[in-house]
Parts: structure tokens; C-alpha cells; sequence
């Protein structure tokens, strides 16, 4: 069945921790082998072969770069200038990657039903699908810059990412949208981009959905009443999300996946983490809305971590493949588990995409 991702870190992948994606998984990981610049090294589980090996036919890639002031001890870039350059740099990967046949952007309703209907057949070479979402905004030097990305075919954005944010506070700040914020939301809905309220902070949350009356969706979100913490969603911003008919997409980071998680500490055979423990939060979502149509998958695989803080019994982006006899063997019907592994995205897609 074919497997829809809503959240992707492919070109920073490439870009910044310099992956071949279209090589095989074992010849990344075997160029990777020894170094320790980052924890995730020769751990990685995403390339665009795996992709195709489960199915992951069509998905939403992100552009992300983070701008750090004086005193963040994040890791980021010095000015709002040099983040849009690194962005722009990620968008020169994915054009490359379209001239070579390996994706295709989808920025519009045409595209989308060509590559649905493509996938939709028994292909083992197609090209990759991808919408193009930014995670952070701090690379938009202004609002004013969302018309130009919108033009290279930017389709939604998330305002935040983690810590402090010139749009918006994200996972571990405090804090409700900036006064750019709310001019970037207003920019977004004269555009027609979608809010991915995916990062924000509960103040931003709210405040966001107050503001913007445009489409919104969650691309790689969890559920805090079964893993305590900000970044997920309580169940009542679930149930806001589920009233203006979006989809959240269930991530794979183990840290996400077992309260109590210490980064760098915890392992996932430890905390017996396994995909099975990601359909909890896809069937809590479903039970909070009594039906599948606002449940997805936004894995997040390789964004930032690898296998060290993945699913125990997830090798590669392939094995999302899993979900199917997972989701089944807890009674979910055949429309069902359609709609949660690429339904529910897909539509969406064709109510929002121009």
C-alpha cells in the first residue's frame, strides 16, 4: 500500500550531514562508518531506494534552518540572511534530484493526481513525490519573503522549530507569537500556505488558531496524555485540530515515544520503544476523534537521529511498510488504514494545493 510521510528532512540530509540519498542504505552508513561529528552517523535509515523498497511514494520535505542570537546555545546560523541561504541551498539539492529523475515536486492538484495515480502502480523506480514544507521559520528574512518562496513552490510552513524563534517560541521556550508572527500569518493566508503548528509552544498554539483561519495541519506530532511533554498535543488541542479537519502526523523519534526518555542515555531496546508503540498514538488520535480521517504518519526518520533513537525494530524507512498488519491486528479496516497511511494527507493535498 502506498505510504504518504508528511515530515522529511531530506535535503539537510543532504546538504548538511552530506548523504547521498540515492545510494543504498548500507553504502551511506559504510561512508559514515567511524565518524563522530554527529551522534547519528552510519545510523541513518532514510534513502530515497528505502523509500521506494516501502512504498513511501509520496511525502512532505522540509527546507529548515535556524537562526541563533547571541547566547542561544543551539545550534543554528548567525543571521537570518545566511539561514535563507542555507534553505536555498536545500532547494538546489531537490531541483537537482528532480533533474535526475529521482523526485518530483508537487506544488499543485495536476502533479498530485500524476503521482498518486503512479504510485498507485507496481513500480520499484519512480520517482519521489515531495511537497515542500519549511520547519522554522527564521530563514524567511521577512514575511515579504513567503511570496518568493511560494513562487519556488513552498507549500506550508511551521513557525517555529526549537527554542526561541523570530516568528514563534518553539519545543522548550516559552511564549506566544512575535509581531512577525502575526504578520507572517496573515502573508500565509493571502498565499493559500498551509500552518503547521507542529513546535509551537500551548500559547503559540492557541494563538495561532485564533489568528489564522487558513488551512492547518500537524506534521509530525504526538500525544502528551501518553507521553507527557510540550512538544505533544494535549487532548484538547487535538480536538481543535480534529474541528478544522486536520491531520497529524504520528513521529517515529523515541524520545516521543516513552515518557521519561534522557536523550543520549535511554536506548530503545531499554524502553522496548517498537512501531507498535507509534500505532498507540495513531489509535489515540483516531479514538479522540471516533474515525481514522484526521490520523498520518509524519515519521521524522532521520531528523537528526538515526537508528540510536528510532523504533527498535525499525532498520529503514521501509519498514513504515509494518503498519499496515499493525493497524490491522487492532481493527482497523482496510478504508481505514488507507486513509491513515495516505488518504487523509492526500486529501488534504487536494483541498489546499492550487
Amino acid at each position: 500500500m502506498l505510504i504518504f510521510d508528511a515530515h522529511l528532512d531530506l535535503a539537510m540530509n543532504a546538504v548538511e550531514w552530506n548523504r547521498d540519498l540515492t545510494q543504498t542504505l548500507e553504502h551511506v552508513r559504510r561512508r559514515e562508518a567511524g565518524r563522530t561529528d554527529r551522534k547519528d552517523r552510519s545510523r541513518g535509515v532514510v534513502t530515497l531506494d528505502e523509500m521506494r523498497r516501502g512504498r513511501v511514494g509520496l511525502c512532505i520535505a522540509t527546507q529548515i534552518a535556524r537562526y541563533v542570537g547571541p547566547g542561544n546555545p543551539l545550534p543554528g546560523w548567525h543571521s537570518p540572511e545566511i539561514a535563507w541561504a542555507i534553505t536555498q541551498a536545500q532547494l538546489a539539492w531537490y531541483r537537482a534530484m528532480e533533474e535526475e529523475g529521482q523526485m518530483v515536486q508537487v506544488a499543485d492538484r495536476a502533479t498530485l493526481e500524476r503521482m498518486v495515480e503512479l504510485w498507485q502502480r507496481p513500480v520499484d523506480t519512480a520517482p519521489i513525490g515531495y511537497v515542500l514544507s519549511l520547519e522554522g521559520a527564521d530563514s524567511l528574512i521577512t514575511p515579504a519573503h513567503l511570496e518568493r518562496s511560494y513562487a519556488q513552490g513552498l507549500r506550508a510552513v511551521g513557525p517555529a522549530h526549537y527554542g526561541a524563534g523570530r516568528y514563534a517560541p518553539g519545543t522548550g521556550a516559552d511564549g506566544g507569537l512575535t509581531l512577525l508572527g502575526r504578520e507572517l500569518l496573515k502573508e500565509m493566508r493571502h498565499l493559500g500556505v498551509v500552518l503547521d503548528v507542529t513546535h509551537l509552544t500551548d500559547r503559540g498554539f492557541w494563538e495561532a488558531l485564533e489568528l489564522f483561519d487558513g488551512p492547518v495541519w500537524a506534521s509530525h506530532s504526538n500525544c502528551r496524555s501518553l507521553v507527557p511533554d510540550g512538544r505533544q498535543f494535549d487532548d484538547r488541542q487535538i480536538r481543535a485540530l480534529i474541528e478544522r479537519d486536520a491531520v497529524i502526523g504520528a513521529a517515529f523519534d523515541a524520545w516521543m515515544l516513552y515518557p521519561g526518555w534522557k536523550k543520549g542515555i535511554t536506548t530503545p531496546q531499554e524502553a522496548n520503544v517498537t512501531i507498535e508503540t507509534v500505532v498507540d498514538h495513531i489509535d489515540h488520535v483516531c479514538q479522540l476523534a471516533g474515525n481514522a480521517r484526521h490520523a498520518g504518519i509524519g515519521s521524522d526518520l532521520d531528523g537528526g537521529y538515526g537508528r540510536e533513537q528510532c523504533p527498535r525494530d525499525l532498520n529503514s524507512i521501509a519498514d513504515l511498510a509494518r503498519l499496515k498488519d499493525l493497524l490491522q491486528r487492532r481493527g482497523y479496516s482496510q478504508e481505514d488504514i488507507r486513509m491513515i497511511l495516505h488518504g487523509n494527507w492526500i486529501r488534504k493535498l487536494r483541498e489546499v494545493l492550487p
